[in-house]
């Protein structure tokens, strides 16, 4: 006998049971899903955006710090380059410097006692020197760095050519230049008697030699020009100006 089921369908159980709700419930299921997730990554790039902003927000007022630092500390970086070419400008000057004090000691030493000036100047430049009577000036002019005009007399153009050789024995003397060097005649010496022998006019006998002489020291440094060393002139007004605004920030 073949057996038969008396519940009713719908109160059926188990795996014999037939399906009561359909596809739908599972379409539901699933959208509340997909709407989850979206708001899940809706919500998270919210998040992700305003740290974004406020990083930026942040990185901007740190950015303003630093650059208002900054400014403040322009001047002291102006002085650094200022002192830095003052520096330069005074170790310059400081190695152009000259002994004038042991060229004319030693000048002393080596002046014959047949030999007697009446003029000398001393220059460290061209532009520097006193002058002097045109030709000599002329001969300095040929020298660049620190030289010396000498105008004297000597008793004899052997005396002369015996100061020159000792001219060379200064130490630092790279050159001896004669623009002049010249004996007395009657009329010269006669004239001198009368009424120039105070002056430069030192030749007073027929034997007595003038020159004009113009010793070299090229192997010395020559000096800046004025331009040169006063490119540094307004460092103590910047000096100034950052000081005070050191104090400024310190108080």
């Amino acid at each position: 006998m073949r057996p038969v089921n008396l519940i009713p369908a719908e109160d059926r159980s188990g795996a014999a049971g037939p399906m009561r709700t359909g596809v739908v419930p599972y379409l539901l299921i699933g959208a509340l899903v997909a709407a989850l997730v979206g708001v899940t990554a809706l919500v998270l790039t919210g998040n992700q955006i305003s740290e974004r902003k406020a990083e930026a927000v942040q990185l901007r007022r740190e950015d303003a710090v630093a650059t208002a630092r900054a400014e403040r500390l322009a001047a002291y970086t102006q002085f650094q380059a200022l002192r830095e070419e003052r520096v330069s400008t005074v170790s310059s000057l400081a190695d152009s410097r000259f002994d004038w004090e042991r060229v004319m000691r030693e000048l002393a030493l080596i002046l014959p006692h047949d030999v007697w000036l009446v003029g000398l100047d001393a220059s460290a430049s061209p532009e520097a020197s006193a002058g002097g009577s045109g030709g000599a000036s002329v001969l300095r002019g040929s020298v660049p760095g620190p030289a010396l005009q000498i105008t004297g007399c000597a008793s004899g153009q052997e005396a002369v050519a015996g100061f020159l050789t000792a001219l060379k024995d200064i130490d630092g003397v790279t050159r001896v230049g004669v623009q002049s060097s010249e004996l007395s005649n009657r009329e010269d010496a006669g004239g001198s008697e009368g009424g120039e022998s105070g002056g430069e006019e030192c030749r007073t006998r027929e034997f007595i030699a003038k020159f004009e002489i113009v010793v070299a020291f090229d192997a010395a440094p020559v000096p800046p020009s004025a331009e040169e060393a006063a490119v540094a002139a307004p460092v103590e007004e910047t000096t100034e100006a950052s000081s005070s605004e050191g104090t400024e920030e310190g108080g």
